[in-house]
Parts: structure tokens; sequence; C-alpha cells
């Protein structure tokens, strides 16, 4: 056992450095997720990652030790789960995560939110959720038809939360902080929603997705959150048992006119705004309401 021979594979520097394949990037990554290597090798491997750059191919492959170890959550009726990762946070805007998923849930839905703090400065979903009452499951949930329930990510795995604890310790994100977005921890059909912050990972994300034949939406959203940003309608891309499919368009422009969209991020006002959209006092945000309808379609599809 140990890494030693993949960090030699993958730490050669961005032009020196070889690609494992995807039985390789799994047993690495199991190895780390199982604790099994010491804290230098997984900073070892998280720079030389960082510097390399995962192939679709090495991703899949973590993804498939990440899912041999979830504690996985399961629908009530087997309908498909809308699963919405959250590990960005809010840094100028809202997190509205919350708001998609009772938006998705009263359209009957079940929805799973998954994540966990990953920086000091941000608020986070968490902060959010307990401010309108969606306490973190202590075991792996059975979801309701229009329930949402959040996992936190050491419910999930508890090796995957310390490998992105590790952003912490040497200040860059890493391998795991795109996993996150792209594993399904549930047990039966899902619908995945993942989002991008860079142009160059939306090829990468939607190779993955593709590769694994998941059904997922995939988008530039909210400061790394899965949500359309409120002041803009992005493009959104759909994959259908990894069938890709254009969803929507993107819309060039900023909206500046937002009635009602709080200005401070704060756990409680963020929470006042949620409860007066889902109680219709406030309108929905043209770009979530789009979201909405993608994600009915292909939960349907």
């Amino acid at each position: 056992m140990g890494i030693s021979q993949y960090l030699k594979e993958i730490g050669r520097g961005k032009q020196g450095a070889r690609p494992l394949d995807r039985a390789q990037a799994a047993d690495l990554f199991g190895q780390i997720l199982d604790g099994a290597v010491s804290d230098l090798e997984i900073g070892a491997f998280c720079i030389a990652m960082r510097v390399k750059g995962e192939t679709p191919e090495e991703m899949c492959g973590f993804i498939d030790a990440t899912q041999a170890r979830l504690q996985h959550a399961r629908a009530a009726s087997g309908r498909p789960v809308v699963v919405l990762p959250s590990y960005n946070g809010a840094r100028r805007l809202p997190v509205l995560t919350p708001l998609l998923a009772g938006l998705l849930a009263r359209r009957g839905l079940p929805v799973v939110i998954h994540g966990t703090s990953t920086e000091s400065s941000r608020i986070f979903v968490r902060d959010v959720l307990h401010a309108i009452d969606v306490q973190p499951s202590e075991t792996a949930p059975v979801v309701q038809d229009g329930q949402v329930v959040f996992m936190p990510t050491e419910l999930l795995c508890p090796g995957l939360k310390r490998l992105l604890d590790a952003r912490r310790v040497i200040g860059l994100r890493n391998s795991a902080h795109s996993v996150v977005k792209l594993m399904n921890p549930v047990a039966g059909p899902a619908v995945i929603v993942s989002s991008y912050t860079h142009p160059e990972y939306a090829v990468s994300m939607a190779a993955v997705f593709e590769m694994l034949g998941a059904t997922a939406l995939l988008l530039r959203g909210t400061e790394g959150e899965v949500v359309a940003d409120a002041r803009r309608l992005p493009q959104m891309d759909g994959f259908v048992r990894g069938q890709r499919v254009l969803l929507q368009e993107g819309k060039r422009g900023t909206i500046t006119d937002l009635p009602g969209l709080p200005k401070e991020i704060d756990p409680e006002t963020t929470a006042a705004y949620i409860r007066d959209v889902l109680a219709q006092r406030k309108q929905i945000p043209d770009s979530l309401a789009q979201q909405v309808e993608h994600i009915l379609h292909l939960a349907h599809a």
C-alpha cells in the first residue's frame, strides 16, 4: 500500500506529469479517504493535482472511490432526488441554495443539500438552513417527496471532510472540492445540480457527467453556489443519463433592479427573504424560476 508510486506520476510538474487511469485514481483517492496515508503525502497530492489538473478519467476514479465510501440518502417514493452541493457560501450575495431547494420541494420533489464550510470569512448554507429550521441529518435519511434535508459532509464521508479541511492549512483548493460538486450521495436516481466558476471547469465537468452517465444540470452559479444568479440568466446545460442537451441559452447583461433581494448576506436576513418568496410575498427571481423548471424537466426525463 501507499501512494508514492502515484505521486511520482502526477508530481512531475505541469509538463512532465502523467495522468492516472481510472482504476489507479480510485485506488489513490480511496487510500486518502481511508486515512491510510500521512499528512505529508496528502499535502503532496493536493499540490501535485493543483499544478497538473485532473483529467476527466482521474476525476471519475476519484468519484468511484468516494461513492464506495458514502453514506447514501434514498427517496421514500423512488422518485429522482435533486442533489444540491453547497460548499462556497456567500461573500457578496445571499446564499439562496435553500431557496432553490424550497422551490423544488414545493413542486413535490425530494431534495438533498450537502455541504460544509470551507473558509472562515463567508456565510455558509448550514447557517441559513438553521435560520429556517432545517437541521442537519444525523443518519443517512430517507427523503420524502416535498422534503428538504441537509447532509453535512462529515456524515457523508469523514475522509472527504478531512480532505476538504486541508484547504485551511494549505491555502488552496484540491480535488475534493471538485468531487463534491459531481458526486451522487443518493442510492437511486438523482438530478445533480452543479456549478462552475471558470469556463475551463465547464468543459471538464461536462466530460465527467458524460463519462458517468449522470443526469445533471450544469451552470455558472452564484459565487460558486449552484443557484442561478438573480442578476442575470446564465446558460444551463442538462445531461440525461450522460447525454448532453442545452436547456437554456444565457443572456448578456446584468439586472440592477431586483425588488426585494436583500443587500445584507447574514443568515437571518437571507432566511427572512427565503420565507417571503416561498410564501409568495415576494417575487421569485426570473433566473431561479427558470432553473426550477429545467430541473423539473430533468427529473421527469
